[in-house]
């Protein structure tokens, strides 16, 4: 299986509702690093899994839409605990569907993985087939 990965930051804001958050049930921010890999059985034409370019243009227009925001005021995430997992599922169906636009080419891709790491010590993936 080959592999490429690529990565970006995003900065936010949000808090969570429920006593098993303590603390972080405050507003609060947190800085990620997101590593989008990109999965594939075989090469294109040029011996790529995707291009590295598109890869990072569609992983930077989908944090776009989270970079400098309050969460907690966004209407698709009304009600919800965003939390660094539920935010890695997220992120991965905005990317997938970047890849179902054919905004990376038209090389089918195989898995993706998207993981957010909150810090040095902590983080949080989540990946799945595509297809």
């Amino acid at each position: 299986m080959y592999r490429l990965t690529v990565r970006d930051r995003v900065m936010i804001a949000h808090s969570f509702s429920g006593e098993v958050f303590g603390p972080a049930q405050g507003l609060h921010g947190a800085t990620y690093v997101v590593e989008a890999e990109f999965r594939s059985a075989v090469l294109d034409d040029h011996n790529l899994v995707v291009d590295i370019g598109l890869a990072h243009a569609a992983l930077s227009r989908v944090l776009a839409q989270l970079n400098y925001k309050n969460l907690d005021d966004l209407e698709v995430f009304a009600g919800t605990n965003t939390t660094t997992e539920f935010l890695a599922a997220w992120i991965w169906a905005q990317v997938a569907s970047e890849i179902q636009a054919g905004k990376l080419g038209g090389h089918g891709l195989s898995g993706l993985s998207i993981n957010l790491r909150e810090s040095d010590v902590a983080w949080a993936s989540y990946e799945a087939p595509l297809g």
